[in-house]
């Protein structure tokens, strides 16, 4: 029998919450090499640009994609509410509607820089783009069914069927009632101006600004305001800050600080390594973080920092572009940018490992050769 956690999860559960067994000091498995070919990440090149097209916006999708037929499809508002809603999605694109450029980046982006590596999607940096999303404020909606005075979470539910460390489900998450209240966040109906793509969640999904992206639902099927804290697989197993397997942890919520720079020159097919012929260049990049505006970029030249240019956000939760010159003399070089925010948090030059390989928000470095 399977030993209790303090949290109550039986251990082998909370063993193969996002892994198919223990951290691997060895190379990908096939099963890694399976979750990267069906998700994908967002190509550092996309960084020039302010919104990243759906296309090359990163993907992670725990379980099938649902291909939802919309004329036929409800979402449904119940639990601690005065009044039940079901609304169709004509009804929806009736309603008031927000627009916002949002930046969403995967809790588990840069697991694969680990060692020993947690096993699961093994991101390398790139699971990160940045959309416009348009839709219905979710407040909108819990305003006209009415929360209850003691409701405590609201709770999402997608479409996504699956099983993940034994246990069968449908992806579920859920908010405080306090952040499912915040008037930016938005059941997106478009992305882009377009309507979602089936991987990115058609016909309806949740956007939470500055949350890393499992809190932003896809799919949507419900949603359940309740008065005791939501206990679901995806909330008390998955998402979590653990030391080991026995580690209740703590949760997953907002976005830490990170820069990523666009690899300047022209790569190498095989390894990526960048080649740049010597002479002025413009290092440029892009910057976030969910707790506190960017304030500074520094850049690194073979371990030397200076400050980059920064520019101004599109929106509150949406990157912003920072840019810097440099002189490129013949030779190896290592270059990094290393961000700080508004909290005073700063990114660290060395990952604090943990078990499911969360929060992973270490300064890039990319490796040149000027010819």
């Amino acid at each position: 029998m399977s030993k209790q956690t303090p949290g109550g999860v039986r251990r082998q559960t909370q063993r193969l919450s996002a892994h198919s067994g223990e951290p691997s000091h060895g190379p990908l498995t096939a099963e890694e090499l399976q979750l990267a070919v069906r998700n994908h990440s967002m190509p550092l090149e996309a960084l020039r640009i302010d919104t990243t097209p759906p296309g090359l916006h990163y993907v992670l999708n725990h379980f099938d994609i649902p291909f939802i037929d919309a004329e036929h499809w409800h979402l449904r508002i119940g639990g601690a509410v005065q009044r039940s809603v079901e609304l169709s999605l004509r009804a929806l694109l009736r309603a008031p509607s927000i627009s916002a450029p949002v930046t969403l980046e995967c809790a588990g982006n840069g697991r694969s820089l680990l060692r020993p590596r947690p096993l699961s999607q093994p991101w390398m940096l790139e699971a990160v783009g940045t959309a416009t999303w348009t839709g219905v404020p979710l407040a909108y909606l819990l305003a006209r069914a009415g929360v209850d005075d003691d409701a405590a979470e609201v709770v999402f539910t997608g479409a996504d069927t699956g099983v993940q460390g034994g246990v069968r489900q449908q992806f579920a998450r859920s908010l405080p009632i306090a952040e499912a209240l915040r008037p930016d966040v938005v059941l997106a109906y478009r992305m882009n101006g377009a309507e979602l793509p089936p991987q990115h969640g058609y016909p309806l999904r949740l956007v939470v600004p500055g949350w890393y992206g499992m809190a932003s639902v896809k799919w949507l099927a419900s949603i359940n305001v309740v008065t005791k804290p939501f206990a679901g697989f995806q909330q008390s197993v998955a998402y979590r800050y653990q030391q080991d397997a026995d580690d209740a942890g703590t949760p997953v919520t907002w976005m830490k600080v990170r820069s990523l720079m666009v690899p300047p020159g022209v790569p190498d097919f095989f390894t990526r390594r960048r080649i740049l012929p010597p002479g002025p260049v413009m290092l440029t990049g892009r910057a976030w973080s969910g707790e506190g505006a960017v304030q500074r970029v520094d850049v690194g030249i073979d371990g030397k920092w200076a400050p980059a240019h920064l520019e101004h956000p599109a929106a509150p939760f949406a990157w912003c572009a920072w840019s810097m010159p440099w002189v490129a003399d013949p030779g190896e070089h290592v270059l990094a940018c290393r961000a700080t925010d508004a909290s005073g948090a700063v990114q660290p030059l060395e990952q604090a490992w943990n078990y499911q390989g969360m929060g992973n928000n270490v300064v890039q470095r990319v490796k040149v050769t000027v010819e």
